[in-house]
């Protein structure tokens, strides 16, 4: 089993040379889900994949049932994240990750956000914000890979919007609403939500473009 140091530095290497530590909130997520790993490296990294998926798509049913139930659907989220985070973790720090590996993990995370707007729609937030919070989720990860096709070697830097932003805002923002849902004021709970994620999501768009540009103009 690799060290801390050393997952990290083979996760930057699968990442494209991204460095965690420019982002706190992304290198505490490694570091938590490496630790999990150690506990479970006996789990094969495919069985935390697949759970992970079908955790996401189990919330979105307490969302659109509402009222305290939007308690364990912020739960569930948080679940499928560290689940998430976890197939990963055993993958690279047990020495299985592999390149059909990665682009699977790659394609459940953008299912699993897709639940994630489903679970904010069901929630009570309009339709289109949902669907741009979403699309929001899926944009850094396509301009990485289009830049990557494109001959770029690195992914850009780590922004305000990365994977462990998405998990805790919906997971947050559905947590938040249940815990008011008695007042009735849940549905304004989770369209602040997912307002409030969708500029973080524009505002990530635009540093990762940023950095992207000058990386495809060198």
């Amino acid at each position: 089993m690799l060290s801390r140091e050393e997952y990290l530095r083979a996760w930057s290497s699968w990442h494209g040379g991204t460095d965690p530590e420019g982002n706190r909130l992304v290198r505490g997520w490694l570091s938590a889900s490496y630790s999990l790993a150690r506990s479970l490296a006996f789990l094969p990294p495919l069985a935390a994949t697949a759970s992970g998926l079908a955790v996401a798509a189990a919330a979105v049913v307490p969302a659109w049932a509402g009222g305290a139930w939007l308690l364990l659907a912020g739960v569930l989220v948080g679940g499928s994240g560290l689940l998430d985070s976890l197939d990963g973790a055993l993958a690279i720090a047990t020495g299985r990750a592999s390149r059909r590996g990665f682009v699977l993990d790659s394609a459940v995370d953008r299912v699993t956000e897709a639940a994630y707007a489903a679970a904010l729609w069901g929630a009570g937030a309009p339709g289109w914000l949902a669907a741009a919070f979403g699309a929001l989720c899926w944009l850094p990860d396509y301009l990485r890979a289009r830049a990557g096709q494109a001959g770029v070697g690195e992914t850009g830097i780590l922004s305000v919007w990365e994977r462990p932003t998405r998990v805790i805002m919906t997971g947050a923002t559905l947590l938040g609403a249940g815990v008011i849902s008695g007042w009735g004021a849940a549905a304004p709970v989770v369209t602040s939500g997912a307002a409030v994620g969708c500029a973080l999501g524009v505002v990530g768009v635009a540093q990762l473009g940023f950095a992207l540009r000058r990386a495809l103009a060198g």
